[in-house]
């Protein structure tokens, strides 16, 4: 594997990422709501784990990336070879393939305490037009 996180493909970068983000988002929800059922930690997690969500991050998040993370998500975003779901919108399916190769590189870069702070930042913001995902 080579030694610096750019040189990783960023659909490789985005695989890696989807992981990392749903894992973050599973253990906030845990810690949040542990007594939940299953079924319904599963509710929320979709909330902001699938890619209209991620689509709509980005768009909030990316006036505050760094350059070389707004770089990454546009390598992510962009790339050649990904293949969308037929049910899914293509711009927002690429945007969250960039997000996802965000987290990836991040991730690789072990710079834990910056996706900390980016999910801190999500937490707060509106994803899906309404307030963020509660226990209710």
């Amino acid at each position: 594997m080579p030694q610096n996180p750019k040189q990783i493909s960023p659909l490789t970068l985005a695989f890696l990422g989807d992981g990392v983000y749903e894992l973050m988002v599973r253990d906030h929800l845990v810690r949040q709501h542990g007594s939940m059922p299953p079924g319904k930690l599963h509710q929320l997690c979709v909330r902001y784990v699938r890619a209209g969500a991620q689509y709509r991050a980005m768009q909030l998040l990316y006036d505050s990336l760094t350059e070389e993370e707004q770089t990454i998500f546009r390598r992510g975003r962009n790339a050649s070879g990904m293949s969308v779901p037929k049910n899914a919108c293509p711009t927002e399916y690429r945007y969250a393939t960039g997000f996802e190769a965000l987290w990836g590189y991040l991730f690789l870069k072990g710079e834990h305490q910056r996706l900390q702070q980016l999910f801190a930042q999500l937490l707060t913001l509106d994803l899906e037009g309404q307030p963020p995902p509660t226990a209710e």
